[in-house]
């Protein structure tokens, strides 16, 4: 018998959103160890929020699963996140809206980034989902890899414009409208004459020889090798030191232990004073070797072991992460002006990339 097309409004409503949600939803696991992690961090959230008068705001827990979900789904920004937000009951469970319940305004996240900046919840949110009893099994604390990939900033080449010297006269009006044709031919520009005027803080670099120089920054992060988890991330402005000046900063805190550990990493690490910085920190460089015209810092001494040939073979796993983090986490082009704010990004997409990773880790039921 045909069914009827006729449509009719309820009145009420007696949907149950936990219903819904079919048992063996992927976002189920994933919630769980999100919800562990942001319980942990509630002092954290206490001390932002020291007012005691005011209208309520919206809960931080409500809005960084908000934030997970777009990295999840790749949306593009929080407008189309509170669009899909309003009839999506998937979303409206993830985060913890009823089913009355209004989505918020898209402003909201604007005006709580700033907050969350400040209290440096993406680096808390990544030990907190990395210090679960589940998780912590995974983790490998002896052995390692290190690498950087760059972020392009929410900048033109367009902006890129000789920086301003005290006494000179302001630059003629432009011509052509607010996108005016600008021919760069002949022109010499560097860090040290120029600047972006959209952000200063993002640099001009290229990644190789005869290879396209953008306005960007440099993303690190730091795989443990047993798993394939990151354990630490950050973000430097772009130079050719950058990668392992941050490289030392995060295996340092690791390295503090009678028992030496290995740091896997590629071509670009292979530098003598990076080496014996390594080795004076008890952390054996399992760096690959740039012999190209060159004397590698790597000698027999690593290269003899067993151990060598495998950091070399595992640490390329760490591109995944950053496959992750630049494709569906959407920071392959920022959204965000300015180091903090687009390092806060960076690091969160790498704690998202983890949830994602963590229920096929951790086989069983939910």
């Amino acid at each position: 018998m045909r069914g009827s097309d006729k449509r009719s409004g309820s009145l009420f409503s007696y949907v149950d959103l936990e219903a819904r949600v079919r048992s063996d939803h992927p976002l189920r696991r994933i919630r769980a160890f999100a919800d562990a992690a942001l319980e942990a961090l509630s002092e954290e959230f206490s001390k932002l929020y020291v007012m005691r008068m005011g209208r309520p705001s919206i809960a931080p827990e409500m809005l960084l699963r908000a934030m997970l979900l777009q990295a999840f789904y790749s949306i593009r920004s929080e407008r189309q996140l509170m669009e899909r937000l309003e009839f999506d009951l998937l979303f409206r469970w993830f985060v913890g809206l009823g089913i009355d319940d209004a989505a918020w305004d898209h402003s909201t996240f604007s005006k709580n980034r700033d907050r969350l900046l400040e209290g440096e919840i993406a680096a808390k949110f990544l030990a907190a989902v990395l210090a679960q009893p589940k998780v912590k099994r995974l983790l490998s604390t002896d052995h390692f890899s290190v690498d950087g990939t760059l972020i392009e900033a929410w900048a033109s080449m367009k902006s890129f414009k000789p920086k301003a010297k005290d006494g000179d006269d302001p630059p003629p009006p432009a011509t052509g409208g607010r996108n005016a044709d600008i021919d760069f031919k002949g022109q010499k520009r560097s860090n040290e004459t120029h600047e972006s005027t959209t952000d200063p803080e993002a640099r001009l670099y290229r990644k190789g020889s005869g290879m396209q120089a953008r306005l960007c920054f440099i993303g690190h992060t730091l795989m443990e090798n047993r798993s394939g988890l990151i354990v630490d991330a950050c973000l430097t402005g772009a130079d050719g030191h950058a990668e392992r000046i941050a490289a030392l900063a995060m295996i340092e805190p690791r390295a503090d232990r009678p028992r030496a550990i290995t740091l896997g990493a590629d071509k670009a690490y292979d530098a003598e004073d990076f080496v014996n910085e390594l080795r004076s920190m008890n952390v054996r460089p399992h760096v690959a070797q740039n012999d190209n015209g060159r004397r590698s810092a790597i000698d027999r001494r690593t290269t003899r072991h067993a151990g060598y040939a495998m950091s070399q073979k595992i640490r390329k796993r760490i591109e995944e992460g950053f496959g992750w983090i630049k494709t569906v986490g959407g920071q392959r082009k920022t959204r965000f002006k300015g180091k903090d704010r687009v390092g806060w990004a960076f690091i969160f997409a790498a704690a998202a990339y983890n949830l994602v990773r963590l229920p096929r880790l951790l086989q069983g039921p939910a």
